[in-house]
């Protein structure tokens, strides 16, 4: 497995730090804790899945590797009884875990149950110029790579910033076609989820009332969620993030599983689709602080 050293979420857990590296840093950050040992044949699929989703998720949650042949004190602690076992650490608490290797699609289920998704990449300054640059039209980007689509059909990659370019521009109809086309590497990049997030919000608004009518059919029934869900969406596309994700967080307050859990997957929607880094984590908390 690729050494901690290279790997920026990544580290290897120790009894001594345990409090301090994985408890204490969990209050901010969800920690995995992935117990393994060199001679252990699952340890070897799994315990690169795991530093490369940790990797993908650009700090989205930590993993701490705990080697058990060198910390059987932890091993213990944890009632660790075959391996890998892993196990979920969030605001100081042990929140869930599973023994045994999983594939990547099942650990990325497992860490979207908590309301851990991928977060935005870290951009790289600005080169400093004298004159800002304009942000490209999108009507214009369509066009550009529809060409350069045509040119080269093959190339999925251009597919996918096609069907970004379009939503940019508002042509919806053809976007998600577009991303259920995409080959599995794509399917699952960041930006594909957060287009289809994008695609459902956008899909909630239609027909909707106005927002003075949803706000007094809430005033008039605090239970009503379906009001509040839609009123929740209609903040959001009006920049008023806090207020709609608010709507969501009251809907998890009221029943967590109404239609399906419908409040849980706004918020996680919602969370894709926000810039606001500090605003998504302070609400990722009190998500989790419904939750569990």
């Amino acid at each position: 497995m690729t050494t901690t050293d290279t790997l920026p979420n990544v580290f290897d857990a120790t009894a001594e730090r345990f409090q301090e590296e994985v408890l204490q840093r969990s209050l901010q950050i969800p920690v995995l804790v992935d117990f393994w040992a060199e001679w252990c044949g699952p340890c070897k699929q799994l315990g690169p899945l795991l530093e490369k989703l940790a990797n993908d998720y650009n700090g989205a949650f930590l993993l701490a590797k705990v080697d058990v042949e060198k910390e059987q004190q932890l091993a213990a602690a944890f009632q660790v009884r075959s391996i890998p076992t892993v196990f979920l650490v969030k605001d100081g608490q042990l929140v869930d875990g599973f023994p045994g290797a999983l594939p990547e699609s099942a650990l990325r289920e497992f860490l979207q149950s908590h309301g851990i998704t991928p977060a935005e990449p870290a951009l790289p300054p600005a080169p400093e110029t004298d004159t800002p640059q304009a942000a490209p039209d999108p009507h214009s980007e369509v066009v550009r790579l529809r060409a350069e689509v045509a040119a080269k059909p093959d190339d999925e990659a251009l597919k996918l910033d096609l069907a970004l370019a379009l939503l940019r521009a508002g042509a919806t109809a053809e976007v998600e076609p577009m991303l259920d086309a995409l080959p599995a590497n794509l399917a699952t990049d960041d930006r594909a989820e957060r287009a289809r997030a994008h695609l459902r919000l956008m899909a909630a608004m239609k027909n909707a009332p106005p927002p003075e009518v949803l706000e007094a059919a809430i005033a008039s029934d605090p239970d009503d969620l379906r009001a509040r869900h839609l009123l929740g969406v209609q903040r959001l596309f009006e920049s008023r993030e806090a207020e709609g994700l608010d709507q969501f967080i009251e809907m998890l307050r009221r029943d967590r599983s109404f239609d399906d859990g419908l409040p849980r997957r706004s918020l996680i929607d919602a969370f894709r689709v926000i810039d606001d880094a500090d605003l998504v984590s302070g609400y990722r908390r009190r998500m989790s602080s419904l939750l569990f």
